[in-house]
């Protein structure tokens, strides 16, 4: 059976202001040894990609808020603005595998 981190591909882009704020809800909802073992690359994802791996989303957990900017650029190619965007991630403590 493969592990989590061999199935699930996080969206993450190596923002260190999202780790930590994603890192902080963990350690408010689990504790400091769950928050300093965080991997954002393997232990966090969307319900899409969770789901698309077999996996469901336990009853009444909620996700963990994170925050991107995503560009959008003219016909020249140059940014012209940014546009905040929250994304609902699930830690590997909130799936379980689908029945």
């Amino acid at each position: 059976m493969k592990t989590i981190q061999e199935v699930i591909t996080s969206p993450w882009r190596g923002s260190e202001k999202t780790y930590e704020m994603v890192r902080e809800q963990l350690r408010e909802r689990y504790g400091d040894e769950v928050a300093d073992e965080f991997d954002p690359a393997s232990d966090a994802a969307p319900f899409l990609t969770w789901a698309s791996a077999g996996f469901r989303i336990k009853r009444n957990e909620r996700a963990l808020k994170s925050v991107t900017y995503v560009e959008v650029k003219n016909e020249r190619g140059e940014i012209e603005k940014k546009i905040r965007r929250v994304v609902n991630l699930f830690h590997k403590n909130q799936v379980e595998k689908a029945t």
